[in-house]
């Protein structure tokens, strides 16, 4: 089975469909068109679907007979970037672009489900095809895992293309390979005074100064050396007037790790921390934390089929390890859920200038690179169900 040769068919159809959702892109959970669009794909193709919430896609292929069921996923959101590049595909919506490749993305598993429906009478089991909202603002996975994009599903697998990785590469690895991205807000209450008198008051920007350091023993005194934990306050705001104590202060943050036990746990380290240290000057305080998206753990049984599937759709040669990065994604909800496994598709080239950092308003793809995305899709699915 020559899935590559499969997938070249498919080329043109997936470039089209890619430069169709650059043109039209729309917002985190309001992708209503193009979930529509991709629908409409679906139906021309005659692949069953179910919609979940107003723009997530589910489409099922059901191979020869039955077997065990595989989730393809793509997400399909755009970022409030003004795009700058001047092509014949720009954003039609002003404010909106595809800065982060999920046009590719969703383009890619179209012209996957063209492969798969194509040969559909030679592999067995179920492919499910995750068509996802929101994954910029970490809503769109667990939306559609709560829609039951996930029931039956025994393997799950996705990419990102990727703008400082080279083109003709691919980047597989198993383990810890992205960060939780997780969000806290702290508020303190201290009592407000005259700034020559400040035994009078209790001092909200003095705690919240306190609380900041403190939050920073967490990572230096507290937990392994061996690990990567990020503690970060990255908004401040307290006080009115130069000469007044204040008697508020709010400050919001970040934290990445790449443990589930680490992330369960910080809320709780945090909590002691920072209500401990506002006693401490008299104040009060509060944490808020909200957990966004977990760490991106993939399976090493599944990295390593994937690493076998890059090999026989392009070559050894062009398989490179998946460095670990502090950035999240949200796939990593399915990966808690379900095994699998997640790539880095490379599309940066110096000579189509598609060098540009993701999220950047000068982002693009190397599309030539799409039709080895289509093909890893099609052949992981195929190497899955067929073992």
């Amino acid at each position: 089975m020559n899935i590559k040769e499969v997938s070249k068919k498919y080329e043109k159809y997936t470039i089209d469909m890619r430069r169709e959702f650059h043109m039209n892109p729309e917002p985190s959970m309001h992708e209503v068109m193009t979930a529509h669009r991709i629908k409409e794909e679906l139906d021309k193709m005659g692949v069953p679907y179910i919609s979940i919430g107003d723009s997530g896609v589910v489409g099922t292929i059901q191979g020869r007979s039955k077997g065990k069921t595989i989730a393809l996923r793509a997400d399909i959101d755009a970022l409030e970037v003004k795009e700058a590049r001047d092509v014949s595909y720009k954003s039609k919506n002003e404010g909106l672009m595809h800065a982060c490749g999920h046009d590719a993305h969703g383009a890619m598993l179209l012209g996957a489900a063209q492969v798969l429906n194509e040969i559909k009478d030679k592999f067995d089991g179920t492919v499910k095809l995750i068509f996802q909202p929101g994954e910029e603002t970490a809503q769109g996975a667990k939306a559609m895992i709560k829609g039951g994009a996930l029931d039956g599903v025994d393997e799950v697998f996705g990419m990102h293309v990727m703008g400082n990785v080279p083109t003709g590469k691919i980047a597989v690895g198993g383990g810890p390979r992205m960060a939780s991205a997780d969000m806290f807000k702290i508020s303190v209450k201290g009592v407000g005074g005259h700034g020559s008198m400040p035994n009078l008051g209790v001092d909200a920007v003095v705690a919240a100064s306190a609380i900041v350091m403190n939050l920073q023993t967490l990572v230096s005194r507290e937990i392994s050396p061996m690990e990567s934990v990020v503690v970060s306050v990255g908004k401040l705001i307290a006080g009115t007037r130069f000469n007044v104590i204040a008697d508020e202060a709010v400050m919001e943050g970040t934290t990445r790790c790449f443990s589930y036990e680490i992330r369960k746990q910080l809320p709780e380290m945090m909590e002691r921390v920072v209500k401990s240290t506002a006693a401490s000057y008299r104040a009060e305080a509060e944490l808020k934390y909200s957990f966004l998206t977990a760490p991106l753990i993939n399976n090493e049984e599944s990295s390593e089929r994937a690493k076998k599937s890059v090999e026989k759709i392009m070559s050894k040669d062009a398989l490179i390890e998946f460095d670990k990065t502090p950035g999240g994604e949200d796939f990593s909800e399915y990966l808690e859920l379900v095994p699998g496994t997640f790539a880095i598709v490379g599309t940066a080239s110096k000579e189509k200038d598609t060098c540009y950092t993701n999220h950047h308003p000068m982002f693009d793809v190397d599309e030539d690179m799409l039709v080895n995305g289509v093909a890893l899709h099609a052949q992981y699915a195929y190497d899955f169900l067929m073992n």
